[in-house]
């Protein structure tokens, strides 16, 4: 039976449901679920006077390049937690589904479960904007009323007033102005130790012990670090993970290489740790010391950390020189260690809006400026790096 057609018969009183509710579906990635997302689901439910919330994590959302980090199990078992005093059900529908969760089937879905309600779809400003880019936008207002959070300078009124000439359907607009929060911000600080301020108690206790965007090779190795160090590393993360779907990386990889690249920069070659360390025979044998921690890092990271991914292992051996024949992930956590929040040189403006603008581009700026600054400099020049600025200047 169609969905539509289980409509038709509800309402010939073939199906018994509860009429008249004011009910609110929310759905997401939940990954995690935070501080903003319950804020909203409580402005939403004060101010429509709901008669119940759905919260609905996806099984693999449209726009995500490697789909969510934890499991469907744990984000179920998180959004309970987080959205306990609003008394909100956690629907499984869209992970049980097992598929890409496209928000016209669920909104068709749960139009024919309560065909005589009303039903509100519940999304962020920032998402409101996106609206007409989704999947048969047109269905998704034949079944729902969209509410969004946030007034002023967020467009939310704009985003809103652009679905209505489009579509003809009003938004309703909370009086609601969430803050940032970076979900790929907060999964950085859980893997690099540190505690998110925008996530409950009771969220970050359950993801502490379950060890949920975490890998055990990460803390061990930013021990090596100094202080100021680690905190370069966090910035790097950050960048590459925040650039890593744009970049055709895997984010998660990205995390890892980002936080293990600089373990090997205050370990001696004396050190018990590199036992057993050569420069890898294949690369040029006149490292200055400036780079050799790349190649101590990428053997600390396979032999005293236990990391086998090939391209994590290069992306740490080649992040400061460079070379021909990139991986994505390589390009990714070269630039960001050279571009992260904390760098602040002349010039560097413009290197990250190449950066934003281009992966490619921002690479043979990064290292065209990185060879200009060595000669200047009279330092020596490692023949990786000119070897992957001419190989790179060649891709334009």
């Amino acid at each position: 039976m169609t969905l539509y057609a289980q409509i038709k018969l509800a309402k010939r009183g073939k199906l018994l449901y509860n009429s008249g509710m004011k009910i609110a579906l929310f759905g997401g990635s939940f990954d995690p679920v935070h501080s903003e997302h319950v804020a909203l689901a409580s402005a939403a439910k004060e101010t429509l006077g709901l008669d119940r919330l759905i919260v609905i994590p996806s099984a693999t959302a449209p726009h995500k390049l490697s789909g969510a980090v934890a499991s469907a199990q744990d984000r179920l078992e998180l959004c309970r937690i987080a959205f306990r005093d609003l008394n909100a059900e956690i629907s499984p529908y869209e992970i049980e589904r097992n598929d890409t969760s496209y928000s016209y089937l669920t909104c068709e879905r749960f139009r024919a479960q309560y065909p005589d309600d009303e039903l509100y779809f519940l999304v962020g400003a920032d998402m409101l904007e996106n609206f007409p880019t989704w999947r048969y936008p047109e269905r998704i207002l034949n079944c729902v009323t969209l509410v969004a959070g946030g007034r002023g300078e967020n467009g939310a009124e704009r985003a809103a007033a652009t679905i209505f000439q489009k579509y003809r359907k009003r938004v309703v607009l909370l009086p609601f102005t969430g803050k940032p929060v970076s979900s790929t911000e907060i999964r950085v600080k859980l893997a690099f130790g540190k505690k998110p301020a925008e996530l409950d108690e009771a969220v970050y206790r359950d993801l502490k012990e379950k060890g949920i965007y975490s890998h055990p090779a990460i803390l061990p190795a930013l021990a090596l670090e100094k202080p100021e160090r680690r905190e370069h590393s966090y910035r790097v993360a950050v960048m590459a993970a925040e650039h890593a779907s744009a970049a055709g990386a895997d984010r998660e990889k990205a995390i890892l290489a980002a936080a293990l690249h600089d373990c090997g920069k205050y370990v001696p070659l004396s050190s018990p740790l590199l036992k057993g360390f050569r420069i890898p025979a294949e690369v040029p044998q006149n490292v200055p010391p400036s780079v050799l921690h790349q190649y101590t890092g990428a053997y600390l990271a396979e032999h005293e950390f236990g990391i086998r991914d090939i391209d994590i292992l290069n992306a740490i051996r080649f992040h400061t020189s460079g070379r021909e024949n990139m991986s994505q992930l390589e390009k990714l956590i070269l630039i960001a260690d050279m571009l992260e929040s904390g760098r602040d040189f002349e010039g560097i403006g413009e290197l990250r809006r190449a950066f934003d603008s281009d992966i490619d581009e921002g690479l043979r700026a990064c290292l065209a400026r990185q060879l200009r600054y060595l000669r200047d400099k009279n330092f020596s020049v490692y023949p990786l790096t000119e070897r992957a600025y001419e190989w790179i200047a060649r891709q334009k």
